[in-house]
């Protein structure tokens, strides 16, 4: 699953949405998440097709799901169900 953080330089809560993703990456195993931190300033245009409008916000699979930081449960219940919906479609 690809997951991108969309951020903003010398933002609190997208350091934070950063940090939170990475322990959750690493709790639900490796290569299970494979995420990435996306500066909105160097990458406009593809956050501006994803419909980000607001930082932090996240995209899972080139979709946008969280147009804000999402509490810590509601981002790990999401992943999991994401990747429960792979490992049964598999």
């Amino acid at each position: 699953m690809k997951v991108e953080v969309f951020s903003s330089p010398g933002c609190s809560k997208c350091a934070h949405a950063r940090t939170v993703l990475e322990r959750m990456a690493a709790e639900l195993g490796e290569g299970a998440i494979e995420w990435r931190e996306v500066n909105i300033l160097d990458e406009m245009d593809h956050a501006v097709d994803l419909g980000v409008l607001t930082t932090p916000a996240i995209a899972i699979d080139g979709e946008l799901v969280f147009s804000g930081l999402p509490s810590a449960s509601r981002l790990r219940a999401e992943l999991e169900r994401r990747l429960r919906a792979r490992e049964d479609g598999a």
